[in-house]
């Protein structure tokens, strides 16, 4: 994929919001901890941590195209109020959930520095697969809207990642550059770093865990700390 005429490769950035700007799994932690009390629940290590095991089960469910958004969106709360054997309608649980987390936008340490930096040598749009109302509030509350380019939420593209269409409407508003001028950045290996290798664009894997990658999906490249994703691209020709 390299450019050449040893040019500067990379000119776009989609850059992953949860877990990658925003700490998701603080406000999740919050907001479900909150939600589940307003129903009766408390919110034990057990109760909160099988709440996010459920959760994370269904956002994968959907990037295999095996549920849809709004399945996901109810289907969380009815599977977990089941094994709880509480009655809760899981609609307004979702209702209740939802204005919580929207309010909820805590930075990961150096993410800000990121963004700026970032924006000084590409244009950084950011790409999520989160919920329209619920993204839309997190990111006017935290004021980083204003530090992008773009803002492509799946909700509003009609398409999640890792679906092509989502690159796809990520690309023509862009003004349709060559793909090896574009690098994704995100933790989601399912999602983010999937999604990049299929359409063919740059994958950078932020990892701050250290985990190891299954034999199927290999980033193009990884980073441990938000700080090292600067250099990274700039080494891409």
């Amino acid at each position: 994929m390299a450019a050449q005429g040893g040019f500067m490769a990379i000119k776009h950035i989609l850059l992953d919001l949860d877990d990658t700007i925003f700490d998701f799994h603080r406000s999740e932690r919050e907001s479900i901890s909150k939600t589940l009390k307003a129903f009766g629940v408390e919110p034990t290590e057990f109760t909160v941590g099988r709440y996010s095991d459920i959760n994370r089960e269904c956002w994968q469910a959907l990037e295999r195209k095996e549920m849809t958004r709004e399945e996901v969106l109810v289907k969380r709360f009815e599977r977990l109020f089941s094994e709880l054997s509480v009655e809760a309608n899981a609609e307004d649980v979702k209702a209740v959930y939802e204005e919580l987390l929207s309010g909820c936008h805590h930075m990961i340490p150096g993410a800000m520095e990121l963004i700026r930096e970032l924006r000084s040598g590409y244009t950084v749009s950011l790409a999520s697969n989160g919920t329209a109302r619920v993204q839309d509030k997190r990111i006017a509350a935290s004021g980083i809207g204003p530090l992008f380019d773009n803002i492509f939420i799946s909700e509003k593209l009609l398409a999640d990642k890792p679906s092509p269409k989502f690159f796809d409407a990520c690309m023509k508003a862009l003004g349709e550059p060559d793909k090896e001028q574009v690098i994704i950045v995100g933790d989601s290996l399912s999602s983010d770093i999937t999604g990049g290798l299929g359409y063919g664009i740059y994958t950078l894997w932020y990892n701050p865990a250290g985990k190891e990658a299954p034999a199927d999906i290999r980033p193009h490249f990884s980073a441990r700390k938000l700080s090292e994703i600067p250099e990274i691209i700039k080494t891409i020709k």
